[in-house]
Order: C-alpha cells, then sequence, then structure tokens
C-alpha cells in the first residue's frame, strides 16, 4: 500500500498515490540491534518459523561472539551483571561457558524452545523474555519502526521482495552512521525541557523517574 512521504512535484501538479489495496503477501525483518552502538544486522524474509529465524539467529551471534575478547577470569571474580547467577537467580545447575551476551527478544512460544535456549546457554548468552504487553522495552522494535519509515516514505511497493530490499538497503545505510539508543539520553532530556516551558517550571521539579523491569 502507499505510505505517506515528503516527495517534489511539479507547481500545480501534486503527486497521486493509487487508491487500489492488493495483498501480495509479507515481508518481515529479521533483526539484530545492540543499542550502545547503534549497529544492526537484519535480513529480510517472506515469512519467519523457526525453521527461518533459528539458523539466521545462530549465524550471527557466532559472528558476534567471534569478535569479543576471551574471558580469563573465573566466575566468582567477574562483574556481577557478568555472572550468571545474577540472571538465573540460582547458580547454573551444569557447567556453562562465560557468559559473554545478553539478548532481549519477546515473549514469543518459539523463543522458548529447548533447542534453541540450550543453544544460547552452551554459546555464553543469555536470552531475556520482554514482560507481556511490555514489548516496547525491545529496542529492536523501535528500530524497526525507524527503518519502516525510512523504507517507505513516499513509496509505492508492488511486491514483497521489494520491500525487502528497500529495508535491507535502509539498514546498510543506517549501519555507515549508526545512532546509539540511550535510557534517559539526550530525547528525554529535551522532552522534559519542552514539558517544563508548558508547564512553567524547571526540568528540576519535574522529578527523575527510574525504570525497573523485572
Amino acid at each position: 500500500m502507499p505510505h505517506p512521504g515528503q516527495s517534489w512535484e511539479p507547481e500545480g501538479k501534486p503527486t497521486c498515490q493509487a487508491h487500489e489495496y492488493v495483498r501480495d503477501g509479507t515481508a518481515k525483518l529479521l533483526t539484530l540491534f545492540r543499542p550502545v552502538t547503534g549497529e544492526v544486522r537484519a535480513k529480510g524474509v517472506r515469512n519467519a518459523p523457526n525453521a527461518v529465524l533459528h539458523p539466521w539467529l545462530k549465524d550471527q551471534l557466532t559472528e558476534i561472539l567471534a569478535t569479543l575478547p576471551e574471558v580469563t577470569l573465573p566466575e566468582a571474580a567477574r562483574p556481577v551483571l557478568a555472572r550468571w547467577e545474577t540472571w538465573l537467580g540460582h547458580a547454573p545447575r551444569e557447567p556453562l561457558p562465560p557468559l559473554r551476551l545478553i539478548l532481549i527478544w519477546d515473549n514469543l512460544a518459539g523463543h522458548r524452545s529447548y533447542s534453541i535456549v540450550r543453544w544460547l546457554f552452551q554459546h555464553g548468552v543469555m536470552p531475556l523474555n520482554t514482560p507481556l504487553s511490555g514489548s516496547w522495552l525491545n529496542l529492536a522494535e523501535s528500530l524497526q519502526r525507524i527503518i519502516v519509515r525510512r523504507a517507505l516514505a513516499g513509496q509505492h511497493p508492488q511486491t514483497p521482495d521489494e520491500i525487502i530490499a528497500w529495508l535491507e538497503e535502509t539498514v546498510a545505510a543506517w549501519n555507515e552512521a549508526p545512532t546509539p539508543f540511550i535510557w534517559h539520553g539526550k530525547r528525554r532530556e529535551r522532552r522534559l525541557r519542552a514539558r517544563a516551558r508548558r508547564l512553567g517550571g524547571s526540568p528540576a521539579t519535574l522529578g527523575n523517574h527510574q525504570l525497573i523491569a523485572a
């Protein structure tokens, strides 16, 4: 379907969008996002069952793990947030490699399958599920909204494959100058200042809010 966006047209001849709606399949974007750097790993697909998602995820995580420095400290000497017990709530019940990555994803049935969860543990990756009705805590979804808006603004795609190509091109352009996502960063400060102006007060009087996800 057509998507709104800015464009340049001859004076008196505004651009027209087709009104027909034709459902010709779907396009999905498998996404891995690192908020601290803004780096995105993504792949467009027509559908995303476990047979498609899990092999892609394993390949991408294997590449990422290969770039990380080797862990030499014993478990007890590592920082608290780098220990399995911190996230599991108890000591591992079987030997596990050092914890290397925290993977945050949606609370879907496929994400809790034994095979993928065991593979993650065996490779030093701790999966954390966002709470039900709390998908906004997964910043990959916020990033996807930005990518989709940039890829489809003012366009009239004809096929899912065309959409997939545009999405992947937009991801490549994003990675040339990625934007880190920081909780309580500059965007929040701007919102606080704008709110203070509306209320006629100072940002300091509005208080601070801490987000705690269990």
